[in-house]
């Protein structure tokens, strides 16, 4: 079963002014799209909706031809609409999945991938009933990357909670992952992984390549 892998964007990461910082970061786009990550969450929250739908279109323009990754807005479905965006991702304590469907489906688009913030089993809970497609659990591990017991815990029981009905709502490790500590995620139930640092601050192509030899 191949990992669901999403990179979640954060430009004030990359060193230089503005303009540069955004250079770098539609450039970790057009990579981590060539390499087949699944989805793309562009998350840059200080941006005004205007801005956010102009970066949002230059992302969509950096896709390598022929890439299948999807891109996904951070909580603002009305940019998703109107750059054609494939869903939107939506934080904790947002509108929920049903409402942000609706908005869609009054819009007569195409079905959207919505996705979740979660830092509770309740709250993964309440998504899965909710029709998410998949969850965001975090975080898992520090900062620094640290073995972190009570969140592998909650990542378990999140990933084996029994549906009311249907097949589970996959669930996305994010918080501190790393090359080394993805495998126990793996292991406690996680379907793929999500990331800002272990695909941004790193090869793209190294990156995915390794995750998805993970048995």
């Amino acid at each position: 079963m191949s990992l669901l892998l999403c990179y979640i964007t954060d430009r004030s990461q990359f060193a230089g002014d503005s303009a540069q910082q955004e250079a770098r970061l539609l450039e970790k786009i057009t990579e981590c799209a060539a390499t087949g990550v699944d989805y793309i969450q562009l998350r840059e929250k200080d941006l005004s909706g205007r801005d956010l739908e102009r970066l949002a279109e230059r992302a969509l323009n950096a896709f390598p031809g022929g890439a299948k990754t999807g891109l996904l807005i951070n909580s603002r479905v009305d940019v998703a609409l109107a750059c054609v965006a494939r869903g939107v991702h939506l934080p904790s304590h947002d509108i929920s999945v049903r409402d942000a469907r609706a908005v869609f489906r009054r819009a007569g688009v195409a079905p959207p991938i919505i996705s979740v913030s979660c830092h509770t089993t309740e709250e993964v809970a309440q998504a899965e009933a909710d029709g998410a497609d998949f969850v965001v659990l975090g975080p898992v591990f520090e900062k620094a990357g640290q073995p972190g017991s009570e969140g592998l815990q909650l990542l378990s029981s999140a990933c084996h909670i029994k549906p009311a009905s249907g097949a589970p709502v996959r669930v996305l490790a994010l918080g501190g992952v790393t090359l080394e500590n993805a495998e126990s995620c793996i292991r406690a139930g996680a379907r793929g992984i999500a990331a800002i640092r272990l695909f941004q601050q790193n090869n793209a192509f190294d990156m995915v390549e390794k995750l998805r030899a993970i048995p």
